[in-house]
């Protein structure tokens, strides 16, 4: 007990229902560990887990149209051409970006 981090034990009791709550909110924040969750929430007040919808998929897009733009900026630093497809391909790549972005953007709007 003196080897650990935090050696002062704190009980507290509930009720069935009280549980079943605690228990659905940790599935909610995907907290496995109740000892953490309960002192998380002693000392913070709150934990906050978004999931927004879109947003990973933003986020792979983001990764795949940014190596695109750079093999396409490779090959225009080595041959001094750009040319009207690379042009509209990389519009067409920023204007999906948008896109996505916008419906993150009103997914967060929600939470107002």
């Amino acid at each position: 007990m003196a080897n650990r981090k935090r050696p002062i034990r704190l009980k507290f009791r509930v009720t069935e229902a009280e549980k079943k709550k605690l228990q659905k909110r940790m599935a909610q924040a995907k907290i496995d560990n109740q000892e953490a969750y309960i002192r998380k929430m002693a000392i913070d007040g709150y934990i906050v887990n978004l999931e927004i919808p879109g947003f990973k998929e933003l986020v792979a897009d983001v990764r795949a149209h940014s190596k695109r733009f750079n093999e396409i900026a490779k090959r225009v630093n080595a041959t001094d051409r750009i040319y009207p497809e690379d042009i509209s391909e990389m519009r067409m790549m920023l204007q999906d970006i948008k896109d996505k972005q916008n419906c993150v953007l009103a997914e967060l709007d929600k939470f107002k």
